[in-house]
């Protein structure tokens, strides 16, 4: 740890100048009370992981790895039982209360009432931005999700991949620096989820947005990610990060190289404890 960093948490404060990694998590440990009186559940166990700016991390791992746990802490959506974490120089509490992060979960999330234009648009009426600025970013959004057409629509008229695009647009809608996703194509058909895959990547490929991507598929986290963070139950921990080293831009065509099926089975590989 720098000196600055030493400084920063003896007084409770982070430096603001530019740091080396987006994220920094230092023996982040993560329980949950027992409701019945017994000892505590361990959900994270001493992780330590660096991830860098505009970087496409995916955390894999069975149920009950603490993947999902990971991605609330960076949220400052869960709080650690110990160990911390660094955003941009920041705690997490700081880049929340910034806006700096987009978060896309399982479900979108949508309000039935509200069009789609309506519905990606919200965040930003709550942070009081203008109206014109905001009619152009929900535009914008729209184009790039591939639903400019769709606009005037209600959610009860989209397919779920549609849904789900509409939730990837109003978390882009406010800006963010860091896009974090949980299991955000798991509830989806096999064919609608390798579409919106690749039309993730193109987003990302766009947008240079840092992305940290949960899911249960290591197929699908080898084909969109940088990194691959392998995580391991009772108790969650990180058991591996496996370098993936596939050319970019990748497409369906990725997924039949031999590289592909060996990064699949090194990573099936690195669990421990399952």
């Amino acid at each position: 740890m720098s000196t600055t960093e030493q400084a920063a948490l003896h007084t409770g404060h982070t430096s603001t100048a530019a740091p080396r990694n987006e994220i920094r998590i230092e023996d982040l440990t993560v329980q949950f009370p027992d409701n019945k009186g017994g000892e505590p559940v361990v959900a994270l166990s001493n992780v330590s992981l660096d991830i860098r700016r505009g970087e496409f991390i995916s955390l894999v791992g069975p149920s009950g790895c603490g993947k999902t746990t990971l991605l609330r802490a960076i949220a400052d959506l869960q709080q650690p039982t110990s160990g911390r974490i660094i955003v941009r120089g920041l705690f997490p509490r700081e880049i929340r209360m910034q806006k700096k992060y987009g978060i896309v979960f399982q479900s979108p999330v949508l309000y039935d009432w509200r069009t789609v234009r309506r519905n990606v648009c919200m965040p930003m009426e709550i942070m009081g931005i203008p109206k014109k600025q905001r009619t152009a970013t929900v535009t914008e959004m729209l184009e790039l999700v591939g639903l400019y057409n769709f606009g005037t629509k209600y959610p009860h008229e989209l397919s779920g991949g549609m849904q789900q695009r509409v939730g990837i647009a109003r978390a882009l809608a406010v800006k963010p620096e860091i896009l974090l996703m949980d299991e955000p194509f798991s509830a989806l058909d096999e064919f609608t989820k390798e579409k919106l895959q690749e039309d993730l990547l193109t987003i990302w490929e766009k947008t240079q947005k840092t992305i940290v991507f949960v899911t249960h598929s290591i197929s699908e986290a080898v084909f969109l990610s940088d990194r691959v963070v392998v995580l391991s139950p009772h108790p969650g921990r990180l058991s591996a990060v496996v370098d993936i080293d596939l050319p970019r831009p990748r497409s369906l065509q990725t997924k039949q190289m031999p590289e592909f099926y060996e990064y699949v089975n090194k990573i099936r590989n690195s669990f421990e404890g399952v």
